[in-house]
């Protein structure tokens, strides 16, 4: 009976560490993930950025608020609204068809 209770401690503590071990990989799984994210959104900030300065006549006089200004009144207008939400339901449209891209960003 001894002997028993023994070697179910053993099985109990090695599943134990199986279980730590894979805790540990999840959490860094989860770590490259999130630096994947990260970097893919960073990307994404930068080229879109750049698009806009290229369509802005002098960037380096405009300030932030200039901009958020500009911004602000394109996108009032109705026309560049239903432009707008016609692209976002094309590229939903793209996803579903497709599911190759990824919809988080």
């Amino acid at each position: 009976m001894n002997e028993k209770l023994e070697k179910l401690n053993r099985q109990k503590t090695a599943a134990e560490k199986k279980l730590i071990a894979a805790q540990h990989r999840e959490k860094q799984l989860e770590h490259e993930l999130k630096r994947l994210t990260r970097s893919e959104r960073t990307h994404r900030l930068c080229t879109r950025a750049g698009m806009l300065e290229k369509f802005l006549r002098e960037p380096t006089l405009l300030t932030d608020d200039d901009v958020m200004e500009l911004l602000t009144f394109l996108f009032h207008d109705e026309a560049a609204q239903k432009k707008l939400d016609t692209l976002i339901e094309e590229r939903r449209k793209t996803l579903t068809t497709d599911g190759s891209e990824n919809p988080l960003f």
